[in-house]
């Protein structure tokens, strides 16, 4: 399960070989969330966090799309 990267309390990372459609997941002490990148980018799955919290990685992920799209192609063409 690869970080992708940390920002702020939040952890972004892949599990390996969960399913196919581009998402990523997102980690803190107070819950976590699932985000679909494609065909854009939106809430999957949420579990103790506010919608705040929700609204902020959304924010997040947005902003860093691309480095994310990067890192789950360099990942899963070298994991196969």
């Amino acid at each position: 399960m690869p970080t992708v990267f940390v920002h702020e309390k939040y952890r972004f990372y892949f599990f390996s070989r969960e399913e196919s459609r581009k998402h990523i997941h997102v980690s803190s002490s107070d819950g976590e969330a699932k985000i679909w990148l494609e065909p854009k980018i939106e809430v999957a799955q949420v579990a103790k966090l506010s919608m705040q919290e929700v609204n902020k990685i959304l924010e997040i992920v947005k902003n860093r799309e691309g480095e994310i799209n990067g890192f789950w192609n360099r990942h899963f063409e070298k994991n196969g």
